[in-house]
């Protein structure tokens, strides 16, 4: 698992040390390295065998920079694209280490850098740069791992419920207290730090409250949204359901998903029918040891308000002509078709998906339909919203009118309020909020969900929602300005802000671009795995900073709201207000000087490498 670095401020790059022999000592070292890896490669067997596919070249090409001193990740990025042009795939750097690995595509790229940096000086220390070895693949080295110990007990494998529904054994009620100790206790370690970093905000935080978690609606049979993987049971048969483990740690096992509680009988029979599809297809089940197969996963969205299914097969074209991925498309179509005709439920939307291993900059694996309609239909108070296959949209729709109605609650608008919607997906949370407000606006980076938004706000009468295409970061201060123009002159103007990110969270130039919106006053941020949102939090309550410009944001009150029953799960809703700034604090309180970026950037600037976030 690759750990990032915190932040610091950037600084100005010191010149490199024009020495002939920093290059000769950084060929010599890279010949001596690439003979010991070589030699370890060989040794190791199949640990290494994944490099001789095209897909992992950046793992060949690796070098080790040493000597960096205390770093942050971003400021290290910049050298190295901005400052010094390298061709960069992949940073990777242990959490407070003066060293890194860097990865390129290519021996020249690898050759270059490794002369570039060997002997350069930055922020005063003289960096060191040798080639690295690859990592070894998690499954292979589990593996041997296992060889070797021969004589231990095997472990006892677990189920399916074990796996995806380790609370399915405990009552709804207890589920519920466990959860609500649970964020309490979060919550009391954020205030606490919270204390320690802000003492402004004491005050705020003696009267901060939490409400217990609230049940959903739904305990069974909730999830509309149920993502598959093709595989293989300990038996060796091919099932389409859940993993078992993950790969890194050395588990390819899958589990057939019938006896889960929290999965409508619609996904059910999506998983089984998929299954035997593949099992009679000439086509192979993917395995990710050698990666080989052809059918990968299975993601299925399915409405209860109108009883619409649809799939979409994710398919690893890698090993398939443009004539096999023809075929199989056809296959898709034709057995659908088939099992409609006596078949419990019935595909009414059909995608292919190409899923891969992704290219450089690639954010997201292609779709195209099949057959059947585009999208399906749900409905949340009272509203129907379209969905496409890659837009977000709550997965527990009976629980996420109890969510939507408590943030509506916490915000309070008026009929002279503006709300921005920060992730706003197909546009759910604005149209709960726009009969409440004078004006909605969105923004959302996946292009197809804002022509679903757009799309709904129409069909649904809705004309004070307006969207907009983008990452959060560059739009939140151009929709600011417009609710500014659009105020009456006189007129105090109410602008609040609702915030919906994917598990990791806002990235910092999004929290930084609210903090500095002096024109919003109260937040509301809905977070769907608030461990990882606390780091957020911290960011919107610290004291003024050159980073963080803007009053802070105090936590008012919180609840939660069991969107995820029989999980580890809870979506959890805080909501934030600031005070203005008084005169006295002016003169007390100095902007505080950023010492270390915030870590949130880091995190984001690793997930940008490999995959966007993806939501619950």
């Amino acid at each position: 698992m690759e750990s990032l670095s915190t932040e610091l401020p950037a600084e100005i790059v010191d010149k490199p040390i024009e020495a002939t022999e920093n290059q000769e000592d950084a060929k010599e070292t890279q010949e001596t390295a690439a003979e010991n890896a070589k030699e370890e490669t060989e040794k190791a067997g199949e640990e290494f065998a994944y490099l001789e596919r095209n897909e992992f070249t950046s793992e060949i090409f690796k070098i080790e920079v040493k000597n960096l001193g205390y770093f942050g990740i971003g400021e290290f990025k910049k050298l190295l694209r901005v400052t010094l042009k390298l061709d960069v795939t992949k940073i990777k750097s242990p959490t407070r280490k003066e060293f890194a690995f860097v990865c390129f595509r290519t021996q020249e790229d690898q050759q270059r850098a490794l002369e570039t940096l060997h002997g350069y000086k930055w922020k005063g220390k003289v960096l060191k740069a040798q080639a690295a070895k690859a990592s070894a693949d998690p499954l292979q080295k589990r593996r041997a791992a296992e060889d070797q110990e021969s004589e231990k007990k095997p472990k006892k494998q677990r189920t399916a419920v074990e796996a995806t529904c380790p609370l399915a054994h405990i009552p709804y009620d207890q589920q519920l207290k466990q959860k609500s100790e649970e964020m309490s206790s979060l919550l009391a370690k954020y205030t606490q730090e919270l204390r320690r970093l802000n003492p402004r905000a004491k005050p705020h935080l003696d009267n901060f409250k939490f409400e217990e978690v609230l049940p959903s609606p739904t305990v069974n049979g909730y999830r509309n949204k149920n993502e598959f993987t093709v595989g293989k049971n300990a038996a060796g048969e091919v099932v389409v359901g859940f993993r078992l483990g993950c790969y890194s740690d050395g588990s390819v096992e899958v589990a057939e998903v019938q006896d889960l509680p929290h999965l409508p009988e619609q996904a059910k029979w999506a998983a089984r029918s998929f299954q035997d599809l593949v099992r009679k297809s000439k086509f192979l089940p993917f395995n990710p040891d050698g990666n080989v197969g052809h059918f990968r996963q299975l993601m299925v969205r399915c409405s209860s308000a109108t009883g619409e299914l649809m799939l979409v097969a994710g398919i690893y074209s890698s090993n398939l002509s443009e004539d096999e991925q023809t075929e199989l498309k056809q296959e898709l179509k034709l057995f659908y078709e088939e099992a409609e005709k006596g078949a419990t439920y019935k595909c009414t939307c059909l995608y292919y998906q190409d899923v891969k291993h992704r290219e450089a900059g690639q954010m997201i694996n292609p779709v195209e339909h099949i057959s059947g309609s585009t999208h399906i239909t749900d409905t949340i108070h009272g509203l129907q919203f379209r969905i496409s296959p890659l837009a977000f949209f709550q997965i527990n729709t009976e629980g996420a009118n109890v969510l939507y109605q408590k943030a509506i609650d916490l915000a309070a608008p008026t009929k002279d309020t503006t709300m921005l919607d920060i992730c706003c997906g197909t546009g759910t949370i604005t149209m709960a909020f726009a009969k409440h407000c004078k004006k909605v606006l969105g923004v959302e980076i996946v292009p197809d969900a804002i022509k679903d938004a757009q799309f709904n706000a129409e069909a649904n009468g809705i004309k004070n929602c307006k969207f907009f295409t983008g990452n959060a970061d560059d739009f939140i201060k151009s929709m600011v300005r417009e609710a500014l123009y659009e105020q009456e002159p006189g007129k105090p103007m109410d602008l609040i802000a609702v915030v919906d990110p994917p598990r990791a969270g806002l990235h910092h130039r999004s929290i930084a671009a609210i903090r500095s919106a002096d024109a919003i006053k109260r937040l509301v941020y809905v977070s769907c795995n608030p461990h990882s949102a606390k780091r957020n939090f911290i960011e919107l309550a610290r004291p003024e900073s050159k980073q963080y410009k803007g009053e802070p944001f105090y936590p008012k009150y919180a609840l939660g709201v069991d969107m995820f029953p029989h999980t580890m799960h809870t979506e959890l809703v805080i909501l934030f207000e600031r005070e203005p700034k008084t005169k006295a604090d002016e003169k007390t309180t100095p902007p505080e000087e950023e010492t270390t970026e915030s870590k949130s950037e880091a995190t984001a600037e690793a997930t940008s490498e490999e995959n966007p976030a993806s939501r619950t």
